[in-house]
């Protein structure tokens, strides 16, 4: 008896790249909405460990915020002062 191996069917979906967004002024939490129009609202996390293909986008060592739910990417905005270094003692 020949034993069946289960065929995997190649996936369709090419690798995308990763949705890029500018944060607004003292924003805290995602506001992107999924398929439904339901508003994702988590909170924009400091992401440290940048993905080779994120790093190629936003420069290494860049300020990046990430949906803790929806995972989209966040850059700072530009009107407010960098996160960077402020809690150095």
């Amino acid at each position: 008896m020949a034993e069946e191996t289960p065929q995997v069917a190649p996936s369709s979906e090419a690798p995308r790249a990763p949705k890029i967004k500018v944060r607004k002024p003292k924003q805290r939490s995602c506001d992107e909405r999924n398929e439904k129009g339901k508003l994702c609202a988590g909170h924009l996390k400091r992401w440290y460990e940048l993905t080779p293909e994120v790093e190629a986008i936003v420069g290494k060592g860049a300020e990046i915020y990430r949906c803790e739910f929806c995972k989209v990417l966040f850059r700072p905005d530009p009107k407010q002062l960098p996160n960077s270094y402020t809690l150095r003692y």
